[in-house]
């Protein structure tokens, strides 16, 4: 009875509590830095991308105001007119050399728009005519002989800084054109990687040396499909 005792004595005390071992409390630490890493890869492609859309919506809108420096007429004509052309993207044949042709002459409007010119009349009614190196042809008033024609139109003839503007409207419609999905479907229905970064380059980098050089050429006409301002 007395060594059975000491047994049960020895037996009920407590036994040492068992530590976690090195390579066990490691695991949770380095699932936690791997989580950690994840998150922040993950955050760092959120604001590339973030930015990247930001870069190309804001590349897309200023290329998108571009339009602005075309004429009205010939913009509005383009906004209509290519849809139909191009079976909206779906060209065959016949219809990329409808398209082409629209364009070149959508492109000649836009060159001829810019040596045109108008004036207020006494009568209040604005008059267009065609720049040349002689004055102003006014082709739209009832009659050279009538009043109401300012006294001198020699100074609306023709200058050097009117071919510079006709041939950055050139480039201008060019650019825009270029950005129009419909026109890219209907010519480029599968562009390459190369076809493609110049496709995304040009009209960009045309918009952006044009309208510097508009800056640097302004004009003073308010032609054919141009805002008339009060002076004028």
């Amino acid at each position: 009875m007395s060594q059975t005792q000491p047994q049960i004595q020895s037996s009920l005390r407590a036994r040492p509590t068992k530590q976690p071992s090195t390579s066990e409390t490691t695991v949770p630490t380095a699932t936690t830095t791997t989580t950690n890493q994840i998150q922040t890869t993950s955050s760092s492609l959120s604001r590339s991308s973030s930015f990247s859309q930001r870069a190309i919506s804001q590349t897309l809108q200023s290329t998108a105001n571009l339009a602005n420096l075309l004429p009205t007429g010939t913009l509005l004509a383009f906004q209509l007119l290519t849809p139909i052309f191009t079976n909206n993207g779906s060209c065959d044949a016949a219809t990329r050399t409808m398209t082409s042709l629209l364009l070149i002459l959508l492109t000649i409007s836009c060159l001829l728009a810019c040596f045109t010119d108008s004036f207020k009349a006494l009568d209040g009614q604005v008059y267009y005519g065609m720049a040349t190196f002689k004055g102003l042809y006014v082709f739209d008033h009832p009659g050279a002989s009538n009043s109401g024609l300012p006294p001198d139109l020699s100074k609306y003839r023709l200058s050097f800084i009117d071919g510079v503007h006709a041939v950055l409207s050139v480039f201008v419609f060019v650019a825009v054109a270029l950005r129009d999905k419909n026109v890219l479907s209907c010519f480029y229905p599968t562009p390459g990687h190369q076809t493609q970064e110049v496709l995304d380059i040009v009209p960009i980098g045309i918009g952006l040396i044009c309208s510097l050089l508009f800056v640097v050429f302004p004009t003073r006409r308010h032609g054919i499909g141009y805002p008339v301002t009060s002076g004028k």
